[in-house]
């Protein structure tokens, strides 16, 4: 079983940054990817980032060049650094990891609402 319990989100102003945080109960190193996803009001589950247990990472499109995803293993955190945020960024935030047995496991969520 594996918790991951999220920290970071709050209010920010367009262009503003935040960055949130994942710390989870185990090894980040016994998770074979750990990522953020985010839900918005009325739309779905979207994948934001991933970072693979070799450090591949992958973006969605819409956070290319503006979001960057790290780990520290030391810490056993995953972190989403979060800049020139735009409005269509408001969402929910999950933090998700999923094991080598593909069974997967997500946070408690955190709200990231930016503003004009």
């Amino acid at each position: 079983q594996v918790q991951l319990v999220e920290t970071g989100g709050g209010l920010v102003q367009a262009g503003g940054s935040l960055e949130l945080s994942c710390a989870t109960s185990v090894s980040i190193l016994s998770i074979n990817a750990m990522g953020w996803y985010r839900q918005a009001p009325g739309k779905q589950r979207e994948l934001v980032a991933r970072i693979f247990r070799g450090g591949i990472t992958n973006y969605a499109d819409s956070v290319k060049g503006r979001f960057t995803i790290s780990r520290d293993n030391a810490k056993n955190s995953v972190y989403l650094q979060m800049n020139s945020l735009q409005l269509e960024d408001t969402a929910v935030y999950y933090c998700h990891a999923v094991n080598f047995d593909q069974r997967d496991y997500w946070g408690q969520g955190t709200q990231v609402t930016v503003t004009s």
